[in-house]
C-alpha cells in the first residue's frame, strides 16, 4: 500500500511540473499581450501581475483544498523582470515535506520547482529569414533564372 501511495505521489508531482510549464506559458503570453511597454504606464501593470498570479495559482490547485493537501503545496510566486529585449517570467512553487505517518523515521525534504520563460517585448516578433533563401524564393516567383554570379 505504501508503494502505491508513493507511486501516485511521484506521478502527481510530474503532473504538477507539466501544469507549471503550461501556466508559465500562459502567464508569459498574457503578460506579453496586456502589459505596457511605455514606462509611463508600467505602474498600472501591478494589478495585471496580481491577476495573472491568481489565475496561475488556481490552475495549479492552490484553491482546491484536496489537491493542495495531496501535493503538499505551500506557496507559489510569479516574478516578471523586464529587460530591454525580453521579459523574464519565473514561476516558483514550493511544497511542504512529505509526512508519511507509518514511517516516522523517514524524512523527506520539501521541493522547490521553478520554470523560467523568456517572453519577447515586441508585440509581433519579426520572422527570421536567411537572406540567401529569401533571394532564391524571390527569383523563383519572378521567373528569373539565377545566373550563378
Amino acid at each position: 500500500m505504501l508503494f502505491l501511495f508513493g507511486f501516485v505521489k511521484v506521478f502527481s508531482l510530474l503532473v504538477l511540473v507539466q501544469k507549471m510549464e503550461i501556466s508559465s506559458y500562459y502567464a508569459g503570453r498574457r503578460w506579453n499581450l496586456e502589459s505596457h511597454r511605455n514606462v509611463q504606464y508600467e505602474g498600472t501593470d501591478f494589478a495585471l501581475l496580481v491577476d495573472i498570479e491568481k489565475k496561475v495559482k488556481d490552475y495549479l490547485g492552490f484553491n482546491n483544498s484536496v489537491i493542495k493537501a495531496f501535493l503538499d503545496l505551500s506557496r507559489a510566486r510569479l516574478d516578471i523582470q523586464r529587460t530591454q529585449v525580453w521579459s523574464v517570467v519565473t514561476l516558483t512553487v514550493h511544497t511542504r515535506p512529505w509526512n508519511i505517518p507509518e514511517w516516522t523515521g523517514l524524512k523527506f525534504a520539501g521541493f522547490k520547482w521553478e520554470t523560467v520563460k523568456y517572453v519577447p517585448q515586441r508585440d509581433r516578433p519579426i520572422p527570421f529569414v536567411l537572406p540567401g533563401i529569401q533571394k532564391a524564393e524571390d527569383e523563383a516567383e519572378s521567373g528569373e533564372v539565377p545566373t550563378g554570379g
